[in-house]
């Protein structure tokens, strides 16, 4: 469990690995963790450091893995020991295994260091079901633009708390990421796996008094 003053010193120390290892405003970097609080902290480092994230599902079989990898090319991979041996031998690795919990102030990154709006957030490829997955680079504009909209229709406030459910290879689940964010709610990472089981489902949005979660509309009706 974690503060938001834990998760801002999280997020720049990571940003700051980053970009001691080259990440500059424009590159990818693919993060191969388990859902999990180190997940959540790992796409915000990313976003900090001025790269755009590539979720890899550790779901998806080994081949699909490396594939992404090889048409995207990122400049490194946020990797732990869970999902270092899911990676092709040669990629280049972050290790990020530790959670730690520090109060004190990190250092800020440049305010101006030629990040844009229009600069790529996240990429996330699509199912292949129609021939060959394709890379889907998304703008930091366009995400925010989906953000301000969801919190304009559906507005959270500080007492909310956000399920994140949904596998990271999968679009809703960037919303589910950040939004919680935007206003100080709390948000809530469902362990792996989680999201195929309906009753452990139901005893997280028990225990941990969540308000916010997504359904596609067959699954809901199921639930």
């Amino acid at each position: 469990s974690l503060s938001y003053r834990q998760v801002r010193h999280q997020t720049l120390a990571l940003a700051g690995r980053l970009r001691a290892s080259g990440v500059r405003p424009g590159d990818v970097v693919a993060v191969a963790l388990p859902r999990s609080a180190r997940l959540s902290l790992a796409l915000l480092g990313v976003v900090e450091a001025g790269a755009a994230f590539l979720p890899l599902d550790l779901g998806y079989p080994p081949q699909r893995l490396a594939f992404m990898l090889e048409d995207a090319g990122p400049r490194l991979v946020i990797a732990d020991a869970s999902s270092l041996g899911l990676l092709p031998d040669g990629t280049p690795v972050l290790r990020f295994d530790a959670l730690a919990k520090e109060d004190g102030e990190a250092g800020e990154l440049p305010a101006d260091d030629g990040l844009r709006p229009s600069h790529p957030c996240y990429v996330l490829y699509t199912s292949g079901t129609t021939g060959r997955p394709k890379g889907v680079v998304v703008s930091h504009a366009a995400i925010v633009n989906r953000i301000l909209w969801m919190q304009h229709e559906y507005p959270l406030g500080a007492d909310d708390v956000v399920l994140q459910k949904t596998p990271c290879g999968f679009d809703v689940s960037v919303w589910e990421f950040f939004w919680s964010y935007m206003v100080g709610a709390r948000l809530v990472m469902a362990p792996p796996g989680a999201h195929r089981e309906p009753e452990e489902l139901a005893g997280l949005i028990a225990r941990h008094g969540v308000t916010t979660l997504h359904f596609v509309p067959s699954m809901l009706a199921i639930f």
